[in-house]
């Protein structure tokens, strides 16, 4: 007998009329792949590498727009043009010549907006409540405004008939049905608001309407807030209420949330990241399950697979969704079908998918850079159908470890030095953070798998440029990171500590301490933190107007937890200049404002500071003059995806590349994607 026989997740699941081919699901989310608001090639790659990995039903269009007073506020779909129909069909022939299943989310996003984005128009919602994340007061909307929304939500949800979608996903929660349906958002005096029955009507005067355009046959479900989850917001009792009754109006399954998502502590309380439990609200959904009768789909930070097989198992879900799980690797369910379940790539939580959309534009996995660019990488790696070469790494933090794995899976000989005992780099520096530690599988993997492909990882060596030329490479990869920079202080470099000293446990520091950050990134805040929670009294200083600005929406509120507990003070915007050591062994640290031209001085017993790394790339400069390319990369190559073919010493030994910290201070995601699309043309 086949695995799939016993295994609950490989199950086949018949939802109305439609057999998927397991429990597996990639829920509705919106990556911001689309270009003009059209699901072009490459998020309809993106989608089509999920059914390829084995996916059962993929889902797009996380909050795809129905209107124009709709505007996009992270890159959403455009259901409200016609145009959308053929690359819609274009995408559904692809993902189900691959064999699965896809559906599309459905909404108007009402307050969670911008009145200042698209068209300019008034953003609406029951009730004129302000939206914190998206910043928009909206207008009460009228009743010819509702007319003409319950008309798009039809028609659009005709367009996803019409583009060969398997169904649709009306969303509802913290967008605009569900502004009607909470007595949280809906303080309308008229016949809309009040009790439950009247807070009903506009969500479903929507499904009605959407059952009447696509026929009884067509599947519509709901992703729905089922509990609010604070006084005074949507209960358990009347959401279930509310859903039985929109059964009967033609809902056919549900998609299960708890909670609210109008800030980003509560969004973040919705869709849980690194250093939280995993799938906190799986018992919960359960609950909810043996109250109705529907089928029930639920995705909040179920990464593994032994916690979506037990959902399926146990009968909390008909249908688990592995949606991050699935960015960090398409190809799961195929992993577990051919039983290599411990080489899926793990998600680690750090909900990097999700802040990358607001930081950069699109949504970037912080550990598969192949993740939204399959139009030039690849997720599975083949042996080449060249040369097998010897390659050295040097350097065991992520950029090596991926150098190493890659070039181990295309067949090459590889041997990797580090000079610590362990692996893993600045990543292993996060492990005392609780809200980071979950990291260290970034490490974990790519160890295993370099292992797998038969590298030679050779720890507790500090490879010397013999140690590389007595291997005889062919290829050099110089990976060996950086240091923490003190030179940007114009005194007293010497009398400061950096966040490493913090994290490493070599600075157990009491009393007044002083952390200046002026990256913006974790670090800072991490080391502030474990000060904080150590008793030391922290004072966290920065020249930016805001602390943290690279620390996403999904991770900021832990931190700003934790600081608000243990009386951390922020000050902003100011640099520190110099620190200076008293008679009486105290530090002044001399702070700057550059708006006033001021300076200040405060009166600590430790500095900590964190500016970024300095490369630490003495081996590269070693190595340059014995190479054939003298550490050059041909950049526009490098993009293309073509491989490295500059000689700029005919007589030269080895190539030689140097990637991640090593070249600049930069971040994880960075350093992996140096390593793959470096090592996979060579």
């Amino acid at each position: 007998m086949s695995l799939a026989t016993f295994d609950p997740l490989l199950q086949p699941f018949t939802l109305k009329h439609l057999t998927l081919r397991n429990r597996v699901v990639s829920t509705s989310h919106e990556p911001a792949y689309g270009e003009d608001g059209m699901p072009k090639d490459r998020y309809r790659l993106y989608h089509l590498e999920k059914a390829r990995g084995g996916v059962g039903l993929t889902m797009i269009g996380g909050s795809a727009v129905i209107s124009p007073d709709s505007p996009p506020s992270f890159g959403n779909l455009l259901l409200y043009k016609d145009e959308i129909v053929g690359w819609l069909r274009q995408l559904t022939d692809d993902v189900h010549m691959a064999g699965a299943a896809v559906m599309c989310q459905v909404t108007h996003l009402g307050r969670r907006t911008s009145n200042y984005s698209g068209d300019w128009l008034p953003v609406l919602s029951a009730s004129p409540l302000r939206e914190p994340a998206h910043r928009a007061f909206p207008k009460e909307a009228e009743g010819w405004d509702i007319d003409r929304i319950v008309r798009h939500y039809a028609d659009a949800a005709a367009r996803c008939q019409a583009g060969g979608l398997d169904g649709i996903e009306l969303q509802s929660y913290g967008h605009f049905m569900d502004s009607f349906l909470s007595p949280w958002t809906n303080h309308r005096q008229d016949d809309l608001g009040g009790d439950l029955e009247h807070r009903m009507s506009v969500p479903r005067r929507v499904i009605q309407a959407v059952r009447d355009a696509v026929g009884p046959d067509f599947i519509v479900g709901i992703r729905m807030m089922l509990d609010e989850d604070r006084t005074g917001g949507l209960t358990e009792h009347d959401a279930i209420t509310a859903l039985q009754t929109f059964v009967e109006d033609g809902i056919d399954f549900v998609s299960t949330i708890k909670g609210s998502i109008e800030s980003d502590h509560t969004l973040a309380k919705v869709i849980p990241s690194m250093g939280r439990p995993s799938a906190p609200f799986l018992e919960w959904t359960g609950r909810m399950r043996e109250q109705l009768g529907i089928p029930v789909m639920h995705a909040s930070r179920i990464a593994d697979v032994a916690t979506a097989r037990y959902a399926v198992r146990e009968g909390l879900v008909d249908l688990v969704g592995m949606t991050r799980a699935q960015i960090a690797d398409p190809h799961l369910v195929n992993k577990i079908m051919a039983g290599e379940e411990d080489r899926i790539r793990p998600c680690v939580g750090a909900n990097y998918c999700l802040d990358a959309i607001y930081q950069s534009g699109d949504a970037k996995c912080i550990h598969n850079p192949a993740a939204g660019r399959e139009q030039t990488l690849v997720h599975e790696i083949g042996r080449t159908s060249g040369t097998s070469r010897r390659a050295v790494v040097i350097g065991a933090g992520p950029a090596g470890l991926e150098a190493a794995r890659v070039l181990g899976a295309r067949g090459h000989e590889v041997v990797l030095f580090e000079a610590n005992d362990h692996v893993g780099g600045q990543v292993r520096l996060t492990s005392p953070s609780p809200h980071r530690r979950d990291l260290i599988g970034i490490v974990d993997w790519r160890l295993a798998e370099a292992k797998y492909h038969g590298v030679d990882v050779r720890t507790g060596r500090f490879a010397q440029p013999a140690d590389v030329l007595a291997e005889n490479p062919d290829v050099v990869i110089v990976a060996t990171g950086g240091l923490p920079n003190r030179e940007f202080l114009l005194e007293g470099a010497a009398l400061v500590h950096d966040v490493w000293d913090v994290m490493d446990g070599s600075l157990r520091a009491h009393g007044d301490v002083l952390v200046f950050d002026d990256h913006g990134g974790y670090p800072g805040m991490d080391a502030a933190e474990t000060l904080a929670l150590r008793g030391a009294r922290v004072e966290f200083v920065t020249p930016e107007r805001t602390i943290a600005p690279d620390v996403g929406a999904m991770n900021s509120p832990a931190y700003l937890k934790s600081f608000a507990e243990h009386g951390v003070a922020i000050t902003l915007p100011y640099y520190l200049r110099r620190v200076c050591r008293r008679p009486d062994g105290r530090l002044d640290a001399v702070l700057w404002n550059e708006y006033a031209d001021l300076e200040v001085t405060r009166v600590v017993d430790h500095v900590v500071v964190e500016h970024g790394t300095l490369p630490v790339a003495d081996l590269y400069h070693d190595l340059v003059p014995g190479s054939s390319n003298g550490g050059e990369v041909d950049i526009d190559a490098l993009v293309a995806g073509r491989p490295q073919t500059t000689v700029r010493e005919p007589g030269g030994r080895y190539q030689l590349f140097r990637i991640g910290d090593a070249v600049t201070s930069r971040n994880i995601p960075a350093a992996i994607y140096d390593a793959l699309r470096l090592c996979l043309h060579l």
